[in-house]
């Protein structure tokens, strides 16, 4: 089976091979290793152990598919002084992430007629699809702008009346990463970034309204404000087209400089982490990073505004449980070899998944392990965990579901989207989306079981499920 060797439940090894560095893991149980299309996201594996200063292991998540050099699904730790730092182990779409709120009412009380209003409202608040921001010149970021939110992160956001300041601890590392630098950064990212904070974008990015239909760990799950029957809200989004210019401007600057020489893969191009070209990667991709704290920091304010103009809710008690980020590279200190050591850890499609007692974690979190955010499809449902902080995977856990088939694939299938959302309408799902295309490419077929994805995570001992939520109005971009 793929030359796999199962060394631990739901863990597989892939070994060592040609100019591998280190072998691979495969987090996954045998009936989705059966079900995937594993042969090309294995390859990926493979080429990404060939990179210089990987530690440990090239690591795939349950929710593993293709993607642009890494597998989406991937983690890859590197030696912060001998190591390199790679765009495509982070993605295009710099610190794409999920944050979860929770709303203090039944979800139950809302009748037909309340639904569609708060849905409508959404989606007249929150702009989304390809390019989409907003509109008129309050929304639009000047220079001044991009230089304080890219350094304070999504304190900027709550500055400016988005939020909330308790909202911070709830935010993976408070919102903010070190280190970003506007001048690392293009005025064509710039430019394309001017109008986005506060939209959702395309393809698989949302926002999910529902309700917590099961808990597994009451205790934890009462201890972050979650009970059965209430509402979630669920946000899906990152840095838009800012991230996005980003990585394109570090990928071709790379190429050009000839870092992708040796390389099984080009688009596993990479510089060294102490290079001044991956020091200026590091700083462009913190201020992409810090940019989609801010993102969602103001989408969460305009769905707790869509709330309070529907319902009366007011935006004070609709409670952040927390923000995850889940396309970043990030510095943390991990044992390898007995040894403390500085690593700049690749998450790409991949969450963070510290468990208790992790010093960076807000002391609520401190006891509990970090809440990890697992959004499955819009028809099934998502997933929260608590994180257990496995050594083996760097505390890494998977983002969400992952993709079973194509969005070309699901497109055939479903045709013009209009079908798509009659379908959705038949299993109790009101969507609404700036295309019926992206409806069409993002119908819950499309995606694995989430819940197969989730017990292999917790089989393998990265997190625990601590509750599941069942989407009932979405929008998608």
């Amino acid at each position: 089976m793929f030359n796999l060797k199962e060394i631990k439940p739901a863990t597989y090894l892939l070994p060592k091979e040609g100019g591998m560095r280190v072998p691979g893991i495969i987090i996954a149980t045998k009936d989705l290793i059966e079900e995937m299309d594993m042969e090309q996201p294995l390859n990926q594996v493979r080429n990404v152990a060939h990179l210089p200063g990987i530690v440990g292991y090239s690591i795939a998540m349950p929710d593993i598919h293709w993607g642009y050099g890494f597998p989406i699904g991937g983690v890859a730790a590197m030696d912060a002084e001998n190591g390199v730092i790679s765009p495509g182990g982070v993605g295009y779409d710099i610190n794409c992430g999920v944050r979860l709120a929770i709303v203090p009412i039944p979800f139950s009380d809302l009748d037909e007629k309340k639904k569609k209003a708060l849905l409508d409202d959404i989606y007249h608040l929150v702009p989304s699809g390809v390019g989409q921001g907003h509109k008129g010149k309050s929304h639009t970021l000047s220079e001044t702008d991009y230089r304080h939110l890219i350094e304070k992160g999504a304190a900027w956001s709550i500055e400016k009346g988005y939020g909330f300041t308790q909202d911070l601890a709830h935010i993976e590392s408070r919102g903010v990463i070190e280190g970003a630098d506007l001048s690392s950064i293009s005025p064509e990212a710039m430019a394309r970034g001017r109008d986005q904070l506060g939209t959702v974008g395309s393809g698989n990015h949302f926002v999910e309204i529902g309700e917590i239909q099961q808990l597994f760990l009451p205790e934890i799950a009462a201890a972050w404000k979650v009970e059965k029957g209430l509402t979630y809200v669920l946000i899906h989004s990152g840095s838009r087209g800012f991230g996005h210019q980003i990585c394109q401007d570090t990928l071709n600057s790379f190429v050009k400089q000839g870092y992708a020489e040796g390389l099984p893969d080009k688009q596993l191009v990479a510089a060294p982490i102490r290079s001044k070209a991956g020091e200026r990667y590091f700083s462009a991709m913190a201020a992409a990073a810090n940019f989609a704290f801010n993102n969602r920091q103001q989408i969460l304010h305009a769905v707790r505004q869509a709330f309070f103009n529907t319902l009366k809710i007011s935006p004070e008690d609709i409670f952040l449980v927390y923000d995850v980020c889940h396309n970043i590279a990030k510095f943390e200190m991990h044992q390898v070899d007995g040894k403390l050591r500085r690593l700049c850890v690749h998450r790409k499609g991949a969450t963070r998944a510290f468990g208790p007692g992790a010093e960076e974690l807000a002391p609520i979190f401190q006891k509990t392990g970090q809440p990890v955010l697992v959004p499955g499809d819009m028809g099934r449902a998502s997933h929260l965990m608590a994180g257990l902080g496995n050594p083996l995977t760097w505390c890494s856990s998977c983002h969400g579901a992952g993709r079973a088939r194509s969005r070309h694939q699901s497109m055939k299938a479903w045709g013009t989207g209009r079908e798509a959302i009659d379908y959705m309408g038949t299993q109790g799902v009101k969507v609404m989306a700036s295309s019926y295309r992206t409806i069409a490419e993002e119908m819950p077929d499309a995606y694995k079981n989430v819940d197969q994805v989730v017990e292999a995570v917790e089989e393998a001992g990265l997190a625990n499920r601590v509750a599941r939520l069942r989407p009932f109005l979405v929008l998608k971009g």
